[in-house]
């Protein structure tokens, strides 16, 4: 059990330092007003965002180990909660100190993934029907269509936005899929599953859609809508398909926590981006 809450946080590091060199990367490579998969292959040959890719596939496998025991409200607040290490890594890189208002949403933070650790159960994920694999499909579609056209009708402050919050839908799918897996008796039949497939087809997507998010504004900003995105949706299906629960009596608080959290790591953005 412990491991499993220390391969989250373990998670969270890593996005957090992945997410600030990711952004230094991606900016060396000027944005179109499309989606252009050539700008894009420039941005993935650059170091730093290389290096941040590298931080995220291993945060990404973090994740997973703790998928294996923790409910997905539990693991993507965790995740969520990132947004802390984004703050302090691009605050030591830029020299700049925390303020005195980040350093209380910073504590807020903590006392809200406390919570969560105090109140998930752990447990396997329910079992699900053919019908969820063809939802999660049509999610993959929707979210790669959306994210294809938002670069065309969106100036791009707005477009860095709604593409992050794209990506956080797309790394939510993932993490869903990750979740629903479990459930699977072995590995071959994991192998062989739609959702095994659908969880690499919303992974594309989010890391296109994130680096394309970086390009036309402000990592924090888009590290928000992303996070937000990937907090809440999955969430919200753990919880009401796939058997996510809080420990017996312990709803109340998780469900405070839960909130504290992911409000604790959107506040830590807007104000972080105001100093940009």
């Amino acid at each position: 059990m412990p491991l499993a809450y220390l391969a989250a946080l373990g998670s969270a590091l890593c996005y957090g330092l992945g997410s600030v060199l990711q952004s230094i990367g991606a900016k060396r490579v000027a944005a179109g007003d499309r989606l252009d998969p050539r700008l894009l292959a420039r941005v993935a040959t650059q170091g730093p965002y290389l290096a941040g890719l590298g931080l995220d596939a291993v945060g990404w496998g973090l994740s997973l180990v703790a998928l294996l025991r923790l409910p997905l409200f539990a693991v993507q607040a965790v995740v969520a909660a990132s947004m802390g290490f984004v703050v302090l890594f691009a605050a030591l890189i830029e020299k700049i100190r925390p303020t005195a208002r980040q350093v209380w949403i910073l504590v807020a933070l903590g006392l809200g993934l406390l919570g969560l650790a105090a109140t998930a159960a752990p447990d396997k994920a329910r079992a699900v029907s053919g019908g969820f694999a063809v939802a999660v499909w049509i999610g993959v579609i929707v979210v790669g269509v959306a994210g294809v056209v938002v670069p065309r009708w969106l100036s791009s402050p707005r477009a860095s936005a709604t593409l992050g919050a794209l990506a956080g839908l797309a790394f939510g799918g993932t993490a869903l899929c990750a979740r629903a897996l479990e459930a699977e008796s072995s590995l071959a039949a994991a192998a062989t599953d739609p959702l095994s497939w659908a969880m690499v087809a919303y992974g594309i997507l989010g890391l296109s859609f994130y680096a394309a998010a970086l390009q036309r504004g402000s990592v924090t900003v888009a590290t928000a809508c992303l996070f937000a995105a990937e907090t809440l949706a999955p969430s919200l299906v753990g919880l009401a398909v796939l058997g996510d629960h809080a420990q017996s009596g312990l709803a109340p608080l998780a469900a405070v926590s839960f909130a504290v959290t992911l409000a604790a790591a959107v506040a830590l953005t807007l104000v972080s981006s105001a100093q940009e």
